[in-house]
Order: structure tokens, then sequence, then C-alpha cells
């Protein structure tokens, strides 16, 4: 260890003369009486002196060595080094949100949106150090949050997404995944996913092409279904449920089949709100396959030296608390 013992800061250590000659000068100036006998008479000053047995102990030698301990630490004494990847390339996930009206439907509670945030929240929880972008879409697509490692940031801002916030009422996912494609486009890795939470689309051709184009950069499209095949009554977006030309209320059906051709389509998995687990556990496996692959290539690592001068504070800190000591200054 001593071997190895440098500091990273070795030019601080020129503060450490003068504060030592500082204290030296301080301890001779008030070495016995300080600057009485410039005022007192040497044969009357004897006989004025308080408390001689208080003044047995100097406090200046502690100075010195509270200053000393304070200049190494702050020169960074090290002896140990520490190897880290040179670089390491995160994953890259953009979430699409489908906000269309009939995603205030209550097939599943409380509503298809409020559980797809909810998924959103796992996801997020679960993307560690992977970057988190955001897309909303319905009639068109929005972006919410470009790629970030901000998950708290995009967490808030995904629970304040409702249908009643989009300017026009659609359910077109083609625009979604370009939204997602250009953000992705950022971020170049070999790890770049896209995972749309939506319960159908009215643009099904234009999406399988996007999808499969998408999958020709690398980017894989991800389906989490939300919704019933059952269904439940597809709400108009003004408190209300549509209704056909007779008058019957339209039902939002969860239609899984296209979804997952869809996600066949882009190089991805299709699963249902309940099984997003095992879409999670997906991705993470994705991801570490891509960091097996980039590690079959020559890793490059810095060996960085670790700051010592933290070790130094216990003395530093016994000093200063017996420095408190009442009547030394």
């Amino acid at each position: 260890m001593l071997g190895h013992l440098h500091f990273l800061h070795p030019w601080r250590l020129l503060a450490l003369p003068p504060l030592l000659a500082f204290a030296a000068w301080l301890a001779s100036r008030r070495a016995r009486d300080g600057a009485w006998p410039r005022v007192v008479e040497g044969e009357l000053l004897p006989l004025l002196r308080l408390g001689e047995a208080g003044r047995a102990l100097s406090p200046w030698p502690l100075f010195a060595a509270a200053w000393t301990l304070a200049v190494f630490a702050l020169s960074g004494p090290s002896w140990q080094r520490q190897a880290s990847p040179a670089y390491r390339l995160p994953a890259s996930w953009v979430v699409a949100l489908d906000l269309s009206p009939s995603m205030e439907a209550s097939d599943v509670a409380p509503s298809r949106v409020a559980r797809a945030r909810f998924a959103i929240d796992d996801l997020l929880s679960s993307a560690h150090d992977a970057r988190v972008g955001l897309v909303a879409f319905a009639g068109e697509a929005y972006t919410v949050a470009p790629l970030t490692t901000d998950v708290a940031t995009v967490r808030n801002l995904s629970r304040a997404l409702s249908p009643r916030l989009m300017p026009e009422s659609g359910n077109r996912l083609s625009p979604a995944l370009e939204a997602a494609a250009r953000l992705l486009g950022a971020g170049r890795g070999p790890d770049r996913q896209v995972i749309v939470l939506m319960d159908g689309l009215s643009d099904p051709a234009q999406a399988l092409l996007t999808a499969e184009r998408l999958r020709r950069k690398g980017v894989i499209v991800n389906i989490v279904g939300v919704g019933t095949r059952a269904g439940a009554p597809a709400p108009d977006g003004k408190g209300g449920f549509r209704r056909d030309a007779q008058g019957r209320v339209v039902m939002a059906h969860l239609r899984p089949a296209l979804l997952q051709r869809i996600a066949a389509e882009g190089g991805g998995r299709f699963v249902l709100l309940d099984q997003l687990p095992r879409l999670i556990a997906d991705l993470h496996a994705a991801g570490e396959h891509s960091v097996g692959a980039a590690a079959a290539a020559p890793r490059v690592q810095l060996a960085t030296w670790l700051d010592g001068g933290i070790w130094l504070l216990p003395p530093l800190l016994l000093c200063a608390a017996l420095l408190a000591r009442r009547g030394w200054i």
C-alpha cells in the first residue's frame, strides 16, 4: 500500500508550510502572557496572574495537527485503484401510450388508461440504467419526454396523461412508431426497444409497414394489449358512449391477433396487460444479450485512483472537538 501511496492533488500541500509557520508564530506570541508585559510592570505581573494550572496545556500543537490533517485530506491521498469500463452503451426504451377515447373503457378496473399508467410505472421501475422516452398518441403522435435517464421525471409526466388532453381523437399507431423511431435515432446502440400500450388501431396496414421498417433499422416493436376480448362500451370522449347508425352502443373489443401480428412484424412480442412481467424479463434478456455480444470484442478498462482523504476526517473531527475547549483561544 505504501508503495502505491501518492497524492491526487499534490500542489495543495504547498499550503502546509505557511499554516504550520502561522501556528508556530501564534504559539510563540501567546506562549506565556500574550501582550500583558507591554502594559503591566514585570514585578506586578506574577501577582495578577490567575489560574496558572489552566495554562499547562497549549492548543497550538492541536491546531497544527488539525491543519495538517485537513491539508493532507484535501490533497487526495490515494493508494487503491478501481477498474471500470471505458464506455458502456445503455439500452434505449421508448414507451408509446395510446390515448384514444376507447382507453377510458372500464373493462379493466378502474379504466384502461389507468391500468396502462400503472404498467408504465412498472416499466420505468425496471429500466435500471436504460434511457427512457415517452410518446402519447391518438389521431397524431406527440413526444412527451425524449430519451433520458431521469426516470422520475418521465414517471411524473406519464401520470398526467389522459385521453381528454389529446387535441383530436383517433387511434393511429403508425405516427407513434415513427415518433419513437426518431427518438431512438438519437440513441445509437444495439438494444433499442419500443413498448406500445394500446387497445386497438385504425391504420393496421400502415402500422404493419412501419413496424417492419423499424425492425430493419434495428428497432424492436413490442405491444402490450390493454383491455379484454369481451370489451366494454366505447366512450366518445364527451362523457357518453359511441353509437352506430342504428343507435346501438359500440363495444370496444381488444383484438389480440392483429396486435400480435404487428409485434411479430416489428421483431418483438405481444403480451396482455397481466403478462407484462414476462415482457420486462425479455427486455432485460435482450439487453444482456447485447452486452454479451459487445463483451466478445476487446474491452477497454479504466483504472481510477480512489481518493482516500475521507479516512482522515475522523481524526480531523476529533481534533476539532478538542479545540472547542473553553478558554484556549
